[in-house]
């Protein structure tokens, strides 16, 4: 996120934290100068919020973080859409997801065997940032070095009864992404 935010006076910006992690919460709650941690269930945030119907008013926020929340969201466009028009203008979304191939599958329920998500992402699911953001740039395992983890996971065994439409890859290191949707 360093990277990201180079250059970027983080004093006064509104920034949300979706799903927050216990690591970037300390990290970022002191450098922002408002940082609200949300989540749709659980009880240790300062808010309640669906992505998809959130609460807040038309441009209001000039940071959102959403690490691995899209795959779970039946409705992922339309949180996405709702993301967008709570940014203001040159304000910026950071949405990774799982990347597990080059096409995203989708599936037709919540998959109970991979952790209820309702698609696997391929490198294509940034396609969808597009129609809601000025920009959509990708930060690759390459690019930041050891800041950003390679994807260390054996993806030869892939299809498997459980995920019948993953795509096979060979080896178990694979670049990983990071979008960084601008408003």
């Amino acid at each position: 996120m360093r990277e990201v935010l180079r250059g970027i006076d983080t004093s006064r910006p509104a920034f949300v934290h979706f799903a927050p992690e216990g690591f970037f919460r300390q990290a970022w709650r002191p450098r922002f100068g408002t940082y609200l941690t949300a989540d749709l269930e659980r009880d240790d945030v300062a808010l309640n919020a669906d992505l998809c119907r959130l609460p807040f008013p038309d441009g209001s926020l000039d940071v959102v973080f959403a690490s691995h929340v899209l795959e779970h969201i039946r409705e992922d466009e339309r949180a996405i859409a709702e993301i967008g028009r709570v940014l203001r203008p040159g304000g910026m979304a950071v949405l990774p997801v799982p990347l597990v191939g080059h096409t995203t599958v989708e599936y037709p329920e919540a998959n109970p065997y991979v952790w209820h998500h309702w698609r696997a992402p391929g490198r294509d699911y940034f396609a969808r940032f597009q129609k809601h953001f000025r920009e959509v740039r990708e930060y690759t395992s390459n690019v930041f070095h050891e800041h950003q983890l390679y994807v260390y996971e054996d993806m030869t065994g892939w299809p498997t009864a459980e995920a019948p439409l993953r795509e096979r890859a060979d080896g178990a290191r694979h670049e990983d992404a990071v979008p960084v949707c601008v408003k």
